[in-house]
């Protein structure tokens, strides 16, 4: 059995999967459909295995994922050569795809990005998941770069440590009047289990974490509001629609003109934050790389150090 995994057969592989579909691969590597589909069957015989499930995305296998890393890193170390020789400038910039938390891209990773030098031509498809599963994208192959929470590397990537994002459990002076006694002695664990709350998708335990620390193992209230970015999370805390907890560089600002009230100053949440890659000599992934720790060092505060 032949074992060679032929560029064009995997290019093409990639190319439906970032496209979602065969009509849109074949538009963007300008073949016709059926050439992208006789591709991918060829792949597919010569693999042994199924590496597409046939569906609207499409989406790889398990068996597919293994090739998608490949062509991904593949693809990428193509470009870096392109770039080497000189060859870069009558095509296309290079692209790269990187997962990231939705609290960090509206805070610190976008001006990381700016750091980046112009030179590299290099253009950034950031793909927006919560940080705890950042990493599931790595190991799909979807991303060559993830932030992610978890110190431990997926394999055949590397790991450094970022910092700790840190979360203050923050209301509107009228949402603390209302639901949470105001500015009496009554302790917060008392009120905060009935008080109306705002998370971000239902991935997120933030609130449900804080409360069941505060309140010794008891939950939050049922009474909450879904708002699925970071921007208008932060609005509907603003807005009295909810407590929650909001990242300390977007709440500083609305603390000092008292838009918001720290709930219990004593009791923030740190989340550590980490840099995942994969192992590839890589000069434009390396300097995304030192830009994304640079701005990471300057925002976040220290972290512990990552587990490999």
């Amino acid at each position: 059995m032949m074992t060679e995994l032929p560029f064009d057969q995997v290019r093409t592989l990639l190319a439906v999967v970032d496209e979602g579909t065969f009509d849109a691969a074949a538009g963007a590597l300008h073949v016709t459909p059926s050439a992208v589909s006789q591709r991918v069957k060829a792949l597919e015989q010569r693999t042994g295995r199924v590496l597409l499930m046939r569906t609207k995305p499409v989406r790889p296998t398990e068996s597919g994922e293994v090739v998608v890393r490949f062509a991904r890193q593949l693809a990428q170390l193509e470009r870096d050569a392109h770039a080497e020789l000189g060859m870069t400038g009558s095509g296309e910039p290079s692209r790269l795809s990187i997962a990231v938390n939705s609290d960090s891209l509206a805070t610190w990773f976008l001006p990381a990005l700016t750091r980046v030098p112009q030179e590299l031509r290099l253009c950034f498809e950031l793909r927006r998941e919560d940080q705890d599963h950042t990493a599931t994208l790595l190991r799909e192959g979807q991303v060559l770069a993830a932030v992610t929470s978890s110190p431990d590397p997926v394999t055949g990537c590397s790991v450094r440590a970022l910092g700790r994002m840190r979360y203050l459990p923050v209301a509107s002076p009228g949402f603390r009047d209302r639901w949470l006694g105001g500015l009496s002695d009554v302790p917060l664990r008392e009120v905060i289990g009935d008080a109306p709350l705002i998370v971000f998708d239902r991935n997120d335990g933030l609130q449900d974490g804080f409360v069941r620390a505060l309140r010794g193992g008891r939950g939050a209230s049922p009474l909450r509001h879904f708002m699925p970015t970071s921007e208008g999370f932060l609005a509907a805390v603003v807005a009295g629609m909810g407590w929650g907890m909001v990242p300390k560089v977007q709440a500083e600002p609305l603390l000092r003109a008292g838009r918001l009230v720290n709930l219990a100053p004593d009791r923030a949440i740190d989340v550590p934050l980490f840099w995942q890659q994969w192992k590839l000599d890589s000069p434009a992934l390396a300097a995304v790389a030192e830009a994304v720790a640079a701005t990471a060092a300057e925002t976040l505060a220290p972290g512990p150090r990552a587990g490999g």
